[in-house]
């Protein structure tokens, strides 16, 4: 293949690229959008394996070569495959995590082998150009993403020791540090290129300065922490593009690092944080001290079970349900379909209010309740259904917490402080679907749950909702 049919088939790749994107930013389209960019992938896979410089490999290493990058594509391949059917919902935001680490850790190796190649083909240090820096900067970005999104993985997975933010004193001082060291030692690479050594220890650095700028972030912030790194993955590629001068490399990478920021400034205005917060790490954890869970809660909550709440909907005319993390955890969502449809045959109003960090991972919820067959038009954002609540008769809370949280708007020592919250406490009724009083992913009590118009329903998710569709089918 010449370079004009290889550039071609990268272009098509590319448009491909440009034309997921743009479908995956609605629901109703999402599922197209990601078969386009998979065919693109595809296009782009096969146009690589005929790169001047992998015939070359393929010539030098004759059957061995070839068999070798089958291999590799067979074995990536069953993995992904793997992972993709036999992962739950609840693991995607997990899941994330990782695809994103491996995009850093894949645009590292890739520099390094270019940086090696160079050296072994003994190109003369003045030849490298601004391959050098490409790779200096491929480095620290593809290094900081791996670590960081393993650190997130362990925090999303609820590892006993990852879960609490890990805070010491100076620890900005000592990640201002390693920022420093790693430039410098992309400056030492940058002037000596042929001290491939110094690749390897900027990787190590831009490795530890990764994981403490992940370690920090406790609380809900989680969500900005995926789409942060997210974003690094994608301009870890587009660097390693410019390393090994591929153009589909640096289109498709630069997309994924713009929509990442994009989508991680949408999140840090829903959390009420700044993008400075996020990217010096440290936020999302306690500030000060709020009331103890027995101070909120002693004496106060009330539980009902099914038929009770069934009897609530013999006068409601609107009902908002609230999905939350817990909701994935029991997989109550078709269950949640289930009593929607009971309750609109009985001429109720029924929508689903989307916090936009519900769960552990931007759209979480949405791709669970569409996975239900939830209508699009009935999922509704923050914005538009917090004005509703006061008209709502019954707001339904399943799973959720922190994003329905009120001490986000009543107390300034709180972690979530400023962060809208969907305003259920308004509703005529609340009840909220958990298993215990547990507190949410910040690790604070929820004085939701002691409200006056509150109405807690201790249960499984599932088993909840199921027994309450049978209470009400049998009132």
């Amino acid at each position: 293949m010449n370079a004009a049919w290889l550039n071609l088939a990268y272009l098509v790749a590319s448009m491909m690229f440009i034309v997921a994107f743009k479908l995956l930013a609605h629901p109703r389209t999402a599922t197209q959008g990601n078969l386009i960019g998979a065919a693109g992938m595809a296009v782009a896979i096969i146009a690589a394996f005929f790169e001047p410089q992998v015939i070359k490999s393929r010539i030098d290493h004759g059957i061995g070569g070839t068999a070798a990058i089958f291999a590799a594509l067979a074995i990536g391949s069953a993995i992904g495959a793997y992972l993709a059917v036999k992962a739950p919902m609840t693991s995607m935001p997990q899941m994330v995590a990782l695809l994103n680490g491996f995009g850093g850790a894949a645009s590292t190796l890739v520099a390094g082998a270019e940086l090696h190649g160079l050296l072994y083909n003994n190109k003369a240090p003045e030849a490298y150009g601004q391959t050098i820096i490409a790779t200096a900067a491929t480095a620290i970005i593809g290094a900081i993403t791996f670590w960081g999104s393993l650190a997130a993985f362990a925090k999303l997975q609820e590892y006993e020791q990852f879960k609490k933010p890990w805070q010491f004193p100076s620890q900005h001082v000592l990640n201002a540090a390693l920022a420093v060291i790693s430039l410098l030692f992309a400056w030492l690479l940058a002037a000596q290129p042929d001290a491939w050594y110094v690749y390897w220890l900027l990787v190590i650095v831009a490795s530890l300065l990764g994981v403490l700028l992940t370690m920090p972030i406790g609380g809900a912030d989680m969500p900005v922490v995926i789409c942060l790194l997210n974003s690094y993955s994608g301009i870890a590629a587009a660097a390693s593009g410019f390393v090994i001068d591929n153009n589909v490399l640096v289109i498709s990478g630069s997309l994924v690092g713009a929509s990442g920021i994009i989508l991680c400034q949408i999140m840090c205005k829903a959390m009420n944080r700044s993008l400075t917060n996020v990217l010096f790490g440290g936020f999302g954890v306690e500030t000060g001290t709020t009331a103890s869970a027995d101070d909120v809660y002693g004496g106060k909550v009330k539980s009902a079970g099914p038929d009770e709440i069934a009897m609530l909907f013999d006068t409601a005319r609107r009902v908002v349900i609230v999905p939350g993390y817990g909701l994935a955890v029991a997989q109550a969502q078709h269950a949640v379909r289930d009593l929607a449809n009971l309750l609109e045959s009985k001429g109720i109003e029924v929508v689903y209010a989307i916090h936009p960090v519900a769960g552990r991972m931007p759209g979480h919820m949405n791709v669970l309740l569409a996975e239900a067959n939830v209508p699009y038009d009935a999922m509704k954002e923050m914005d538009e259904v917090n004005p509703t609540f006061p008209e709502t008769d019954v707001a339904i809370v399943i799973g959720a917490n922190d994003v329905v949280n009120p001490l986000a708007r009543t107390d300034p020592k709180s972690p979530i402080a400023g962060m809208p919250i969907l305003n259920v406490d308004q509703a005529r009724t609340v009840v909220v679907v958990k298993r215990s009083l547990s507190p949410g992913f910040a690790n604070i009590p929820n004085p939701l749950f002691a409200g006056e118009n509150t109405l807690m329903y201790f249960a499984d998710g599932k088993k909840a909702i199921l027994d309450l569709v049978a209470a009400i089918k049998n009132a």
